[in-house]
């Protein structure tokens, strides 16, 4: 474990209190990092609650997006925060939302270890397939925010979504995205994981909070709607009016009110 400070600013995303490399169930290194809560006796903060934070494609705990999130989140919790396989510092290569539960498994792990009595699992893009894939198949959580996430594989639809399956299926794309992102990608599933959507199914009674924007240049609200009708009764849905998509363009007003409902939703659990 690195030691570090908490210091947030205007200008700049807080620097985390600590960076730890994690080794998840199948033996990957996964780069990951911790900000103790910012205002531990502020109004609408729980000190006995962590939020474990996963992001999007090419992304990693260290982009501004995340960090920035990252603070906001500190304000009402503990926050770890995982560099998905295959991205930035951490070992292996990027299963696309696969074998990455794992890594998001050996954050809440880390976040139980610091001694946090609850978990709110929130992820973005694939991140947020990742949280809800976690909930369902492994559990642990006790509550869970999925934010522009797919619910199911192969979404081609739109101009970024044909890009992001030029970068995962063409040895040039790969390429460039090693290159470029410091992301390492598989050429491809052996086997297909199971979709988010049906995995959505075994989340109740953990609560899930889907949120999407209206504006998302990537997956359309249909996603959105299937993995929150996956989950049922347990489900609640945003459709977030002027939002685009995931960590990078989150505004600080949805992410406090993200928070507030995961602090709820986790008490109730």
């Amino acid at each position: 474990m690195v030691l570090g400070r908490l210091a947030p600013s205007p200008d700049r995303p807080p620097e985390p209190t600590a960076t730890m490399s994690l080794v998840t169930d199948d033996g990957v290194r996964i780069s990951a990092a911790y900000w103790r809560p910012s205002r531990p006796d502020g109004p609408g903060c729980d000190s006995a609650t962590a939020f474990v934070i996963g992001h999007g494609f090419t992304g990693s705990w260290e982009s501004r997006g995340l960090r920035r999130a990252a603070g906001w989140f500190a304000e009402h919790g503990g926050v770890v925060a995982v560099s998905f396989r295959g991205h930035r510092h951490s070992g292996g290569r990027s299963t696309l939302g696969g074998q990455e539960v794992l890594d998001l498994e050996a954050g809440v792990r880390w976040a139980r270890t610091l001694g946090y009595a609850r978990v709110v699992s929130v992820g973005f893009s694939m991140g947020g397939s990742v949280v809800v894939r976690h909930a369902g198949l492994i559990g642990g959580v006790d509550a869970v925010v999925s934010v522009s996430a797919p619910a199911r594989w192969y979404y081609r639809g739109t101009p970024r979504m044909r890009v992001v399956h030029w970068a995962i299926s063409e040895p040039t794309g790969r390429l460039v995205v090693r290159l470029l992102r410091r992301t390492r990608v598989v050429p491809g599933w052996e086997v297909d994981p199971v979709e988010p959507r049906a995995a959505a199914a075994s989340i109740a009674p953990t609560r899930l909070l889907v949120v999407h924007g209206d504006l998302d240049p990537y997956f359309p609200l249909d996603h959105a709607h299937q993995l929150a009708s996956g989950a049922g009764d347990s489900a609640d849905l945003w459709v977030e009016r002027d939002y685009g998509h995931a960590e990078r363009v989150l505004p600080e007003e949805l992410a406090h009110r993200i928070a507030l409902w995961g602090l709820d939703a986790a008490r109730s659990d």
